[in-house]
């Protein structure tokens, strides 16, 4: 799966911010362009880290793949 990050710079503070479009709330920032974008990568990890979920005795998960 690909996903698009927009990374710009703010004009005022110097500072860099990333976000994907496609994931709302999904965002960073950085001092640098490289550091925000290493800073989303771990903001996606979180975003996607599993829960902890309460079933009924009949369900079940299960893990896809989007290719």
């Amino acid at each position: 799966m690909k996903l698009r990050l927009v990374v710009e710079q703010h004009a005022t503070t110097g500072r860099w911010a990333s976000y994907f479009p496609e994931i709302p709330g999904c965002a960073s920032t950085g001092d640098s362009g490289v550091d925000a974008i290493a800073n989303a990568r771990e903001a996606l990890e979180l975003w996607f880290e599993p829960t902890p979920l309460r079933l009924p005795k009949d369900a079940r998960i299960v893990e896809i793949a989007v290719s």
